[in-house]
């Protein structure tokens, strides 16, 4: 794996600062403690544009990219959709990694 933002999201779930799946980052997003979204490139139009519209008006930055699978392999997973980073320095080196 040669991407340096996905080597970091596997450091980030292995730190515990990474939340999988739909309805875990929604519980969390309610409370406040989400630094960064990061959705799946392929997730449905409904799932994209309920997380976009929450982060914007949370003002919360989020990310659309690398299909399901991609997203899912540096975390031992098949496939995932919705992802929620709940440490703030860490949101922060994602976005940098992202923007590069």
């Amino acid at each position: 794996m040669q991407d340096k933002f996905l080597q970091f999201l596997g450091l980030t779930k292995k730190s515990g600062n990474l939340v999988e799946g739909y309805n875990k980052c929604e519980e969390i997003l309610k409370k406040n403690k989400i630094f960064l979204i990061i959705l799946s490139s392929d997730c449905s139009k409904n799932t994209s544009d309920k997380f976009i519209r929450y982060c914007n008006n949370c003002k919360i930055p989020y990310i659309q990219a690398y299909n399901k699978e991609d997203l899912a392999i540096p975390l031992g997973k098949s496939e995932i959709n919705v992802l929620g980073v709940t440490s703030e320095q860490m949101s922060k080196k994602l976005l940098e990694l992202w923007n590069q």
